[in-house]
């Protein structure tokens, strides 16, 4: 889960939505700039699916006693967490095993910074599966599944980008993660070497300074907002399942 904490109420963005949305984005991307076209629709599956895991788990979103808050996609805890990674590639697989492949190198990167048994395990899991794929792929491209790594990396950030902050909030008081841009997989340094800047113009409209797009790109955030004293008085569960989706359009465009 996506959380946005305010003074009175906590707004959640389902993470499988967030990968919907980065799928959208990316959809987009110059046909010029996308290497191993071959692999085009392998990869947007893989970058719209690469959070399928989280789907049912994000139906009930969990209570962290110790904050005092619902569980975010950074904090939720690793046994619960290897498990769902797992489950979504499971399924990715049975539909694209190159969209797995690249899933799986997705999820791995980001447990390998824990120090844990079930996170070494998760690692030697996801290294297993990728050979096993890598094997069944004759026509199998090192430095252009990189590549297309890079694009999974990208979108993943261009959508957690207008999921995690306040629409139109000034530069200031971003999400840490992207105050200094948005970072670029070493695997596009082809494409630009240099953090894409990027900014609210208002609360509609997004700014970015290097565009790779086949012009301005509009998505619409799904969202719950669900307040605080709600929650006390009759627990985080009941009040997300009874708030109301709020549509949120985003408009992706070029700096002037």
């Amino acid at each position: 889960m996506i959380i946005r904490e305010h003074d009175n109420d906590f707004v959640l963005v389902e993470q499988h939505h967030h990968a919907k949305l980065s799928g959208e984005i990316m959809e987009r991307w110059k046909d010029n700039l996308f290497e191993g076209k071959g692999r085009k629709e392998s990869v947007l599956y893989a970058i719209e699916q690469h959070d399928l895991g989280w789907k049912e788990f994000d139906k009930q979103p969990f209570w962290n006693d110790a904050k005092q808050e619902p569980f975010t996609f950074t904090d939720f805890p690793i046994h619960p967490k290897v498990i769902l990674y797992t489950l979504g590639i499971d399924e990715v697989e049975k539909a694209d095993p190159y969209a797995a492949l690249l899933c799986s190198e997705h999820y791995k990167r980001f447990i390998a910074a824990e120090s844990s048994r079930q996170a070494d395990l998760f690692v030697r899991q996801e290294t297993a599966r990728q050979e096993r794929i890598m094997e069944n792929l004759p026509d199998f491209n090192k430095r252009l599944f990189n590549f297309h790594y890079g694009l999974v990396q990208l979108g993943d950030n261009f959508s957690l980008y207008v999921c995690i902050n306040d629409p139109g909030v000034g530069k200031q008081d971003e999400h840490p993660f992207f105050k200094q841009g948005i970072p670029l997989p070493f695997e596009l340094d082809g494409f630009h070497k240099n953090p894409i800047g990027i900014n609210w113009l208002d609360e509609q409209t997004v700014s970015l300074e290097t565009f790779p797009f086949e012009g301005p790109v509009e998505v619409t955030v799904n969202q719950k907002r669900v307040k605080k004293q709600d929650i006390r008085e009759h627990g985080l569960i009941k009040c997300y399942e009874e708030a109301q989706t709020e549509g949120v359009p985003v408009r992706l465009v070029p700096a002037n």
